[in-house]
C-alpha cells in the first residue's frame, strides 16, 4: 500500500477514530492524541496482510485508548469542582443521514452520559462506547479487547445496567431546547428571578466545571431557587465586551459565550417535560481551547 493511499484509507476513518477516542477519553486533545498515536502504527505497520483497514485502526485506536484512560484517571481525583467533559462541536448532518442513528451517536456523546462513563472501568467504557455507539458485534469486541466473547457480554451487561441507572431519560425537540436557551439567557441577563423560576424544574441542578481556574461553584446546586439565585448574581457581575454564538455540543444545543472575541464559557441545558432540569457551565479555560471563535 503506497504512503499517499495509507494516508487516504488512515483520513477516510479518521472521523469514527475520533468518535472513539473522544467517547473513551472526554477530553478532545486527549482523542487528538491517541488518534495521531493510531496514524504512527498504521503509517508504520506491514498493511499488506490487513485487509480490513477500519477493523485494524478502531482496534489500534481504541487500546491506546484504554491505556490513556488509564494514566489520566488520577487526574479527575485531584479535579477541583464538578468535572464535565471537553465540549466537542458535532455535526452529523452530512455525515449520518439516518436519524434514528444520528440519535444513537447523539445520545452516547451527550455531557450527562459522558459524565456518567466516567465511573465505568476502562474496559467497560470500551465495550460499552464499541457496542453502543458504533454497534460493533460481541465477537468483533472481544478481538479489539482480546478478551472472550462471554468476558466481553459481562463487561457489556455491567456498563449497560450502570449507564441506564444513572442517564436521563428523556428525548427533548431540538426547537423546544432552543427557545428555552434563549429566553433562559434572556432571564439571566435581564435579572428576572421570577421569569427565570418560570423556566427551571423544582429540583434543578446546575453542574459548574472551572477546574478551579476561574468562577464557577465548587459543588453541584440542587434547587430551582439556588440554580436561579446563583445565575442572577453571575449576570450581574458581568463578562466584558460578551457575545453568543448557538453552536452543536456533543450532540445538543448549547451556547458558547465569547468575552472580546474569545471562549469564556459553554452553556447546555438539559429539558424535561418542558422545563429546565440541568444547566451545565463549563468554565475551566483550558477545555475551551479546542472552540474556535470564529
Amino acid at each position: 500500500m503506497a504512503i499517499d493511499t495509507a494516508t487516504d484509507v488512515f483520513e477516510e476513518h479518521r472521523p469514527v477514530l475520533m468518535g472513539v477516542a473522544y467517547r473513551m477519553l472526554g477530553r478532545v486533545a486527549d482523542a487528538e492524541d491517541v488518534v495521531q498515536e493510531a496514524w504512527l502504527r498504521w503509517s508504520a505497520a506491514d498493511r499488506t496482510d490487513v485487509r480490513e483497514p477500519r477493523g485494524y485502526l478502531v482496534r489500534v485506536t481504541t487500546r491506546l485508548a484504554i491505556d490513556r484512560l488509564r494514566q489520566v484517571q488520577s487526574r479527575n481525583e485531584a479535579y477541583v469542582g464538578p468535572w464535565l467533559p471537553e465540549p466537542y462541536i458535532t455535526d452529523f448532518e452530512d455525515t449520518v443521514p439516518d436519524t434514528a442513528e444520528r440519535a444513537v451517536l447523539a445520545d452516547t456523546v451527550s455531557l450527562a452520559v459522558l459524565v456518567v462513563l466516567e465511573s465505568l472501568s476502562p474496559l467497560e467504557r470500551a465495550v460499552f462506547v464499541l457496542r453502543e455507539a458504533f454497534g460493533y458485534p460481541y465477537a468483533d469486541i472481544a478481538a479489539v479487547l482480546d478478551r472472550g466473547e462471554p468476558a466481553v457480554r459481562q463487561l457489556a451487561g455491567r456498563a449497560r445496567k450502570h449507564v441506564d441507572e444513572r442517564r436521563p431519560r428523556y428525548e427533548v425537540d431540538p426547537a423546544q431546547r432552543r427557545d428555552l436557551t434563549e429566553r433562559f439567557l434572556a432571564a439571566a441577563a435581564e435579572g428576572d428571578l421570577e421569569g427565570l423560576m418560570s423556566l427551571l424544574a423544582p429540583d434543578a441542578r446546575l453542574v459548574g466545571d472551572s477546574g478551579g481556574l476561574s468562577q464557577a461553584p465548587l459543588r453541584v446546586l440542587d434547587s430551582a431557587d439556588k440554580v436561579g439565585r446563583f445565575l442572577i448574581g453571575a449576570a450581574k457581575k458581568g463578562v466584558p465586551d460578551i457575545s453568543f454564538r448557538f453552536l452543536e455540543i456533543n450532540g445538543g444545543f448549547a451556547v458558547l459565550a465569547l468575552s472580546a472575541g474569545k471562549p469564556d464559557s459553554v452553556f447546555q441545558l438539559d429539558v424535561v417535560d418542558g422545563r429546565i432540569q440541568c444547566v451545565y457551565i463549563l468554565r475551566n479555560p483550558e477545555k475551551l481551547v479546542s472552540l474556535s471563535a470564529g
